[in-house]
């Protein structure tokens, strides 16, 4: 029997080059990679993993073409990540809403039902979340990643930020009893824009703003 001969060094050049490829992207996308938060997180996990994992034993592809693969990957996680964190239609579209499933009590069967969430899948974040009398919770929020965030009745409404990235969160405004205006009145007073906001919170009837310039 014939052994086909095998370039162990090509072999161990892609290897080097998916790890290169692995720790570039986890320093240039942030640490969303070691604990994904949002659907590109695992998409950037899964696909990588295939590409190395499929094209690293196929004798036929050159490092060359490997690295082109992993630049072009890089490129389009970057790009996505970049669109996602700047452009709400694009953070809509890949990584998808904070969705309100349930308020004062009343579950929102509607979105439940639009999300594939059953009841006991429910019944089991509400109880991960502490909450054992749903009539007690103010409000329960699906969040992208599928975890269950719970605001019980006494809760601290700050935990809701108002700007996350540049972006409103309407439901969490809309639990301050503010509207846009105060909010548009509130970031004058700080001096900056809704564009300019890393990070805004509602603490004591007043606007907390972190913004990227600070």
């Amino acid at each position: 029997m014939t052994m086909v001969p095998y370039d162990f060094w090509a072999l161990a050049l892609k290897l080097a080059l998916g790890f290169i490829c692995l720790v570039l992207q986890i320093n240039l996308s942030g640490k969303g990679m070691l604990a994904p938060n949002s659907a590109i997180d695992q998409l950037q996990n899964y696909v990588l993993g295939g590409i190395v994992g499929g094209m690293i034993y196929n004798s036929a592809i050159t490092p060359i073409q490997f690295l082109i693969v992993l630049l072009l990957w890089t490129l389009i996680v970057l790009g996505a990540k970049f669109g996602s964190n700047h452009v709400r239609l694009v953070k809509h579209v890949i990584d998808g809403e904070p969705t309100e499933v349930l308020r004062d009590g009343r579950l929102d069967v509607a979105q439940l039902a639009r999300l594939g969430v059953s009841a006991h899948d429910l019944a089991l974040k509400l109880r991960n979340s502490g909450a054992t009398d749903m009539a007690k919770v103010r409000r329960a929020v699906l969040e992208q990643n599928g975890q269950l965030t719970v605001t019980m009745e006494g809760d601290d409404l700050t935990q809701f930020p108002i700007i996350l990235d540049g972006q409103i969160d309407e439901y969490a405004l809309e639990l301050t009893g503010k509207n846009q205006e105060w909010l548009d009145d509130q970031l004058g007073r700080a001096g900056t824009t809704l564009r300019q906001v890393y990070m805004a919170r509602y603490v004591n009837g007043q606007l907390q703003v972190s913004a990227f310039t600070d």
